[in-house]
């Protein structure tokens, strides 16, 4: 039998690639790419040409998986997905599963993993962390889901689509207003760009700025567990600064700052005061 390699990929910049990454594409007989098309982009750059490239994806990979087993009797493998670590949040586990339960050799190549990119440069808590990937379509499970890792405490990634970053944002901000979060968006690339704040100036960043939501996603959380807010202080000092003039917004503002709430949420108890 011979050997399936691992392969990480770059994410974006496509100079964020190893030496030993590069030394054993070359050397490999077949390359498994979940996208073709991206992988010959790479190959290209670097000058190698003439493998014998095998697609695979989430609907194929049962049967690609049995496909590169019999190529394994003879040839050197490399499996890389489109970018980043294979089978983290993308598929190839199969392919390894059934590699190792033939007793074929996998050799890791290490490299890009995005949620080790964003967590690196976030300045959260970063000595226990959880690693989510995508959140369930169904907006009630994504909602769940969300209070599970909210209640652990401890710092968690998620990747997101431009269409639903804002979803996922809001449901945030409704279960936990005052998490610290870190939103990364194309990283390595040339339009990389973090933002960093409470779930509510973020999303009041993004539906200001909606050119902003193009790209891929990576959400950091570092949950905030709230105190027990006395509602009738709150509702008493507002009482007191809208008698003196001041306007509804800015009353949120101020006491949003001296409670630690979101000011959206002091705003919406205040409004018909």
């Amino acid at each position: 039998m011979k050997k399936l390699y691992v392969i990480a990929t770059p994410i974006g910049n496509l100079k964020d690639i190893t030496l030993r990454a590069l030394e054993v594409l070359n050397s490999v007989d077949v390359i498994a790419a979940e996208d073709t098309r991206h992988v010959q982009k790479l190959l290209k750059h670097y000058g190698i040409f003439g493998k014998k490239l095998v697609s695979y994806h989430n609907y194929n990979e049962e049967e690609r998986a049995e496909k590169l087993i019999e190529i394994l009797k003879d040839k050197d493998v490399a499996l890389v997905s489109d970018a980043g670590t294979p089978c983290i949040s993308d598929p190839g586990y199969r392919i390894v599963k059934k590699a190792r339960e033939k007793g074929i050799e996998v050799i890791p190549i290490p490299g890009p993993f995005a949620a080790a990119v964003a967590l690196s440069a976030s300045g959260l808590p970063s000595d226990k962390f959880l690693f989510v990937g995508f959140l369930p379509n169904k907006e009630s499970e994504r909602e769940e889901d969300l209070k599970y890792y909210i209640d652990l405490g401890f710092t968690f990634i998620l990747y997101e689509s431009p269409k639903r970053v804002l979803k996922t944002l809001k449901t945030l901000e409704k279960l936990n207003p005052m998490a610290d979060v870190v939103v990364a968006k194309e990283l390595t690339k040339i339009h990389e760009s973090f933002f960093i704040g409470k779930p509510e100036d973020i999303i009041n960043l993004l539906e200001e700025n909606p050119d902003k939501l193009k790209g891929e996603f990576v959400i950091l959380v570092h949950p905030n567990q709230e105190k027990v807010i006395d509602i009738d202080s709150i509702l008493t000092e507002a009482k007191q600064l809208k008698n003196q003039g001041m306007k509804t917004k800015e009353i949120a503002s101020l006491l949003s700052k001296k409670y630690k709430v979101s000011k959206n949420e002091i705003y919406k108890k205040i409004l018909n005061l």
